[in-house]
């Protein structure tokens, strides 16, 4: 049973290096040159301190102990100081353990507290669930095996070119923002067809690590990736169709036929990444750089050592194999391969709609389903085709994008904007501080109120604030509130009612003051009580034929 001799090799192991502690420890001891008085000391020595155990703990061992260990090395050597392996009975009878295994394999989903509570259930008792665990370890009950297991098979690609691998890495933090790595590996030789850092995982970026190599290193027969976002792309598979290559993803949950360039990020992180830990990549000042570091890292030390299975330099072995010339694709080829293109309908005023963008068409197409090929950084120039056939450039209606959504910058971020040093909730205050000192002041209606809020009345009055006066006593015989009448030498100069700034909200009303006048006698016109209010100040007055009184007494009788 493999996990039983397993298990009887790590007891063995740790029995050995047991056995190396103690004869390390007792070494200078077992040195028949000493005296027993010098042993002694050493032996004294030894028991009073602390020393590194088999396994890394701190031991601290006695002296009788250290005595007893040399006298078993002097009677076996090495040997004698190996421990002997533990001699301990099963406890568990060996009927109740064959039962619990035949359960495991009835049922392999069983767990051991499953399999422990039916025990107990059937025969009211049960071994622990670790001591089943334990003994469905040893004769490999614990995992599934399959009749027929996946093999893999070592593949390598038999001339360059045939196959390149492809791939995204994460990368370190330049400028505030997380780095990626794209890379493309030939299979036959490991070298790096075209690798660079960008700030995004998507089609850009990897186009940006694509293009370049192709126009350097030639066009694969076959492309192998995985099954990320930026590789399932549309735009990958028409490059890919337009060069006649062809794009090849890995089955999902499969990743072992992408092991070549898993092991070459392991060297990336290895012997580049690492370099650029801590405070080295603070001093990487933007992208650019960051790939200048990489080409030189490939060329320079990846490319010229030689590679651990291949037994060549990477990219020797690549040249070796490559015809002469090396047929690359024209600039014409490449610009048509990564060109993007979307299908859509033409509408019956002969226009096509792209990303918030309108234009117009060959009236021929009304109706058609065309297929708008464009660089997506440039939305301005759209050539239309139908059924292979080109229409000519599309005429821009209306642009309100310039380039494809997905076309972000590479630019890193500034940081956070300047201050522009508005307190909105200040100004907010300073408002409202402003509204409540426009509000009208009741106290002051009647008095004059100073910036400090003291009360000066005016010369000819008496102070209503005056404590002498009667308490519902205003000066001139008026109830407290009410406005004060003065005396007019003309008729026309009656008492018109105060600004609306100065008066109550809605209406003031002027009475007369008391005691009220007798009834004059007849012929004689009399003046009435009259009232106003803001909407009324300007034409509410007095007849002229009735003299105002004063304000202090009233009008005498004929």
């Amino acid at each position: 049973m493999p996990h039983a001799d397993d298990e009887q090799r790590r007891r063995a192991e740790r029995a050995r290096r047991v056995a190396l502690f103690r004869y390390e420890l007792i070494q200078d001891v077992i040195d028949p040159v000493l005296s027993s008085r010098q042993r002694g000391r050493l032996i004294r020595a030894l028991a009073e301190r602390d020393h590194p155990g088999p396994f890394g703990e701190p031991v601290r061992v006695s002296r009788p102990t250290i005595d007893r260990w040399i006298r078993w090395w002097r009677a076996g050597g090495f040997e004698a100081l190996v421990p002997a392996p533990a001699r301990v009975s099963a406890r568990t009878p060996a009927e109740v353990l064959a039962l619990a295994a035949a359960l495991k394999r009835e049922r392999p989903e069983r767990t051991a507290a499953q399999v422990a509570r039916i025990l107990r259930a059937q025969s009211g008792w049960a071994p622990s669930e670790r001591t089943l665990q334990r003994h469905f370890v040893r004769l490999e009950l614990d995992r599934t095996v399959r009749a027929d297991p996946v093999v893999f098979g070592r593949f390598e690609a038999d001339r360059p070119n045939e196959l390149w691998t492809g791939d995204a890495l994460h990368g370190p933090v330049v400028g505030g923002r997380k780095t990626f790595l794209f890379c493309f590996l030939d299979d036959h030789s490991r070298a790096v067809m075209g690798a660079r850092f960008g700030y995004h995982e998507d089609t850009v970026r990897l186009a940006a690590a694509l293009r370049p190599a192709l126009a350097s290193r030639g066009v694969p027969e076959q492309v192998y990736v995985d099954n990320g976002s930026p590789f399932v792309d549309s735009w990958l598979l028409r490059a890919c169709a337009s060069l006649g290559i062809k794009l090849v993803h890995s089955t999902p949950g499969r990743p072992q036929g992408r092991g070549k360039i898993e092991r070459f990020f392991r060297t990336v992180r290895s012997q580049f990444l690492v370099e650029l830990a801590g405070d080295a990549a603070e001093r990487i000042a933007d992208l650019a750089e960051l790939n200048r570091l990489l080409a030189a890292w490939v060329e320079t030390d990846y490319h010229p050592q030689v590679h651990s299975e291949t037994g060549a330099p990477p990219l020797r072995r690549w040249q070796a194999g490559l015809p002469t010339p090396l047929p690359r694709p024209t600039p014409a080829q490449l610009r048509e391969a990564f060109l993007w293109a979307e299908h859509r309908t033409v509408t019956s005023s002969a226009t096509v709609s792209l990303h918030n963008n309108a234009y117009q068409v060959d009236p021929l197409l009304v109706g058609r389903k065309v297929e708008l090929v464009f660089d997506p950084f440039d939305l301005t120039d759209i050539e239309v085709r139908h059924q292979q056939r080109s229409f000519g450039t599309a005429v821009a209606f209306r642009i309100g994008r310039h380039a494809h959504p997905k076309t972000r910058p590479e630019q890193p971020d500034t940081g956070p904007p300047p201050p522009t040093g508005i307190d909105y909730l200040r100004l907010l205050e300073v408002a409202h501080q402003q509204q409540l000192a426009q509000r009208i002041n009741y106290a002051a209606l009647a008095h004059d109120v100073d910036a400090d809020g003291h009360h000066h009345p005016q010369p000819g009055q008496a102070d209503p604030h005056d404590p002498t006066l009667p308490g519902d006593q205003a000066p001139n015989g008026q109830i407290p509130g009410q406005l004060t009448l003065s005396h007019h030498d003309h008729p026309d100069q009656a008492p018109a009612c105060r600004s609306a700034a100065s008066l109550p909200p809605r209406c003031c009303t002027a009475t007369p003051p008391t005691p009220r006048p007798p009834p004059a006698s007849p012929g004689a016109s009399t003046s009435t009580p009259w009232a106003c209010s803001p909407a009324r100040s300007a034409s509410a007055r007095p007849s002229p034929s009735a003299p105002p009184w004063p304000a202090s007494t009233p009008p005498a009788t004929p």
